[in-house]
């Protein structure tokens, strides 16, 4: 770049009092959002956070699967953590909500297809997709992800990458209905393990199970195995989330 061509350049010319101050807000709106989500869910443990399409109606099998699976982890003293949304998320809530533990709902403000379901005992607002899946993470004890489209996914992607970099905890990571994770599962195995571009230990981060009460005994079965609690260096990564 010649000098001509940097004197004029618009990223290298200085920032505007006015755009300076909306940048500056913006990073306390995102504090805000942080503050709000650690102090409500402080006490937020054990919980499964549970994720899936919104698009899914009340009257589709998954629908009933994922009210089932949340009831019974409620009852088995797990709080319910979902989107807040409609689909999936307003399944998981209204099993949460049947059983003995706390519903609780992460929403987002999306310009369309997102609003708020009525079974949530705690409900947040989140502006930021960032912010929002920290809370999903930081207090997960289980993840358990069913059918779902782009967000879903992104969800599965963040916790496997956060597990597999050792930036959090491992935890049980539950892929819910084989028919519709087969592809993508073979896919991993295929392409990605052939590649070289992860590992084949990398597979065992989760696993693929249809049964509410399978889902549930996999989930207690990974604790009592580690009864012990977390190691130091865990409690250390926990931390940093």
């Amino acid at each position: 770049m010649d000098d001509k061509t940097r004197a004029h350049h618009p990223v290298l010319q200085p920032i505007s009092d006015q755009e300076l101050t909306r940048e500056s807000w913006k990073i306390f709106q995102i504090m805000g959002e942080f503050v709000d989500g650690f102090e409500r869910l402080a006490h937020l443990r054990p919980s499964v956070s549970i994720f899936g399409s919104a698009r899914t109606p009340p009257d589709n099998p998954l629908y009933q699967l994922t009210e089932t699976i949340a009831h019974k982890l409620s009852d088995a003293g797990f709080a319910v953590v979902s989107g807040g949304g409609p689909g999936i998320m307003e399944a998981a809530n209204k099993g949460g909500q049947q059983g003995k533990s706390p519903s609780i709902g992460l929403n987002i403000q999306l310009p369309h297809e997102q609003h708020s379901n009525q079974y949530q005992d705690i409900s947040l607002y989140f502006r930021h997709f960032f912010s929002r899946k920290v809370m999903f993470v930081k207090h997960a004890s289980a993840y358990v992800v069913m059918p779902g489209g782009f967000g879903t996914l992104d969800e599965l992607a963040e916790i496997l990458t956060l597990v597999q970099t050792g930036k959090t905890r491992k935890i049980p990571i539950v892929l819910v209905h084989s028919p519709f994770w087969e592809g993508l599962v073979g896919w991993f195995r295929q392409t990605l393990v052939k590649q070289g571009t992860i590992s084949a230990q990398d597979l065992d981060l989760f696993v693929v199970l249809d049964d509410a009460d399978a889902i549930v005994d996999h989930i207690f079965a990974y604790y009592e195995r580690a009864v012990s609690g977390p190691s130091a260096e865990e409690r250390a990564k926990f931390m940093e989330l």
